[in-house]
C-alpha cells in the first residue's frame, strides 16, 4: 500500500483535514509550478506562438491518461462544470416528452440547465430519489435509477458517486441500459475522478465533466471534459479565436476561418492556454497519475474501515462499503443525536468536514492518518 504523502501538501499540523471534497488542499508541487508561471508574464516578449497550444496539449494527454481514453483530442478545458453541461446540453436535440434523469440533491451545477428545459416545457425532468436509509440503500438507488430509464430517455445526468454521501452508480449498467434505449450518459465526475479509477474504454459515456480544484489537486477556475462522438460536430458555447481550424498561425488571424477544430477541442473555453491555471492543473494530473486512483481508495479504505465499523456499531449510518467510495462518504446521525453538539465537538479538536444534506460529509485522502480518523470517531458519541 502507498506510504502517507502529506509532506507533498502545505498543511496545518495542527489541523486535521478530512475535506478533500470541498476543495483539496494544495501540492507544493503545483504551488511552485503556478508561482513560477505567474513570474513568466514579468517577460511577456518569451511567451511564444507556441506556448498557447503546448500546455493545453499536456494538459489534454495526462487526463486522457487518467481517465484511460485513447484520443487526447477528446479532452476539452473549461471554466466550470456548469460550462461542461451548458456545453453538452447546447447539441442535443430536445423534443417534447423528453425525459433528463438526475438524482435527487445531485450537485447544482449538473441540475440547474437541465430544470431550466423542464420550465420552457421543453422536457421532463425525472429525478430519482435516495432510497430509506438502510442496508439496502444504494443498490436500490440504483435499481431505481434503471428502472427510470425508458424510452422517453433522453439524457441520463448523473454523478459517478454523490456529493454529499459517497454513493457510487453502476455506470457500466447505466451505460447499458441507456443505449438499450438510446440515451445520452452524461457524467458529473468532479468528486470522483482523480481518486477513484475511471474507464471511458469501460464506461464510454457521452460526456464526462471534471472540476479540477478538489480531487484532481488543481487550482480553482479550470476544468477539464471529456466528450464522445455524438458531440464530434456540435457546436461551443464559446466562439473564440482558438477553437477555429489553423489558429496556430498568427499571421493568417486576419484571414477568418469559419471550421472548427476536431472533437472535443472545439469546445475550449476562450483563453484556454491561461499560462498559470493550465500548467497547474497539468502538474496535479501528473501526481495522481503517480500515486495511481486505485492506490488512493486502498489507503482511504485502510484508514477509515475501522472507524465506520465502530460508527455503525454506535447507530449511525455510512453506506455499505460496497456501495460507497473510500474516499467520500457520508455519515447519518440517529434521531437522538445533536448535530450542531458534533459540530462544536469537531471545532474544538480542528476537524474539518462539511455538512451536505442530512450527511456529515468525510472526505479524507493521502495526508490523512488513522490516528486523525480516529480522533474523528471520537467526537461521534
Amino acid at each position: 500500500m502507498i506510504d502517507n504523502q502529506r509532506h507533498l501538501f502545505q498543511l496545518d499540523p495542527n489541523t486535521i483535514y478530512l475535506n478533500g471534497a470541498y476543495m483539496s488542499p494544495q501540492l507544493k508541487s503545483v504551488e511552485d509550478v503556478g508561482i513560477r508561471h505567474l513570474k513568466r508574464k514579468s517577460e511577456p516578449y518569451k511567451i511564444t506562438p507556441d506556448h498557447f497550444f503546448s500546455g493545453k496539449e499536456e494538459l489534454r494527454k495526462v487526463f486522457a491518461q487518467l481517465i484511460s481514453a485513447e484520443d487526447s483530442q477528446r479532452i476539452a478545458i473549461i471554466p466550470s462544470v456548469s460550462f461542461g453541461i451548458a456545453t453538452a446540453l447546447h447539441n442535443i436535440k430536445f423534443e417534447k416528452g423528453d425525459e433528463v434523469v438526475v438524482l435527487e440533491e445531485q450537485f447544482p451545477s449538473n441540475y440547474y440547465s437541465w430544470k431550466q428545459l423542464e420550465t420552457e416545457n421543453k422536457i421532463k425532468l425525472r429525478t430519482i430519489v435516495a432510497p430509506t436509509i438502510n442496508s439496502e440503500r444504494g443498490k436500490q438507488w440504483n435499481k431505481d435509477v434503471l428502472s427510470a430509464i425508458n424510452s422517453h430517455t433522453k439524457v441520463v445526468a448523473i454523478p459517478h458517486i454523490h456529493w454529499a454521501d459517497g454513493t457510487i452508480f453502476d455506470l457500466i449498467a447505466i451505460r447499458k441500459k441507456c443505449d438499450d434505449v438510446g440515451a445520452y450518459l452524461i457524467i458529473d465526475g468532479t468528486q470522483s475522478v482523480g481518486a477513484l479509477p475511471f474507464s471511458v474504454a469501460q464506461i464510454k459515456p457521452d460526456a464526462l465533466i471534471c472540476g479540477g480544484y478538489k480531487w484532481l489537486m488543481g487550482p480553482y477556475g479550470l476544468g477539464v471534459a471529456y466528450y464522445g462522438e455524438k458531440f464530434d460536430n456540435g457546436l461551443p458555447l464559446d466562439n473564440n479565436w482558438m477553437n477555429h481550424e489553423k489558429s496556430e498561425d498568427f499571421k493568417n488571424l486576419v484571414n477568418y476561418n469559419p471550421n472548427f477544430k476536431p472533437k472535443a477541442v472545439r469546445f475550449d473555453v476562450g483563453q484556454s492556454s491561461n499560462f498559470i491555471l493550465v500548467p497547474m492543473l497539468t502538474e496535479g494530473i501528473s501526481q495522481i497519475l503517480e500515486w495511481g486512483p486505485a492506490n488512493i481508495q486502498e489507503y482511504c479504505g485502510a484508514i477509515t474501515n475501522e472507524a465506520i465499523n465502530r460508527l455503525s456499531s454506535k447507530g449511525y449510518f455510512v453506506e455499505s462499503d460496497q456501495q460507497r467510495a473510500k474516499h467520500l462518504f457520508g455519515v447519518y446521525l440517529p434521531k437522538n443525536k445533536d448535530i450542531d453538539a458534533l459540530k462544536d465537538r469537531l471545532s474544538e479538536k480542528n476537524i474539518v468536514v462539511s455538512y451536505r444534506g442530512d450527511a456529515v460529509r468525510i472526505s479524507p485522502h493521502l495526508y490523512n492518518t488513522k490516528v486523525e480518523i480516529e480522533k474523528l470517531v471520537s467526537c461521534f458519541i
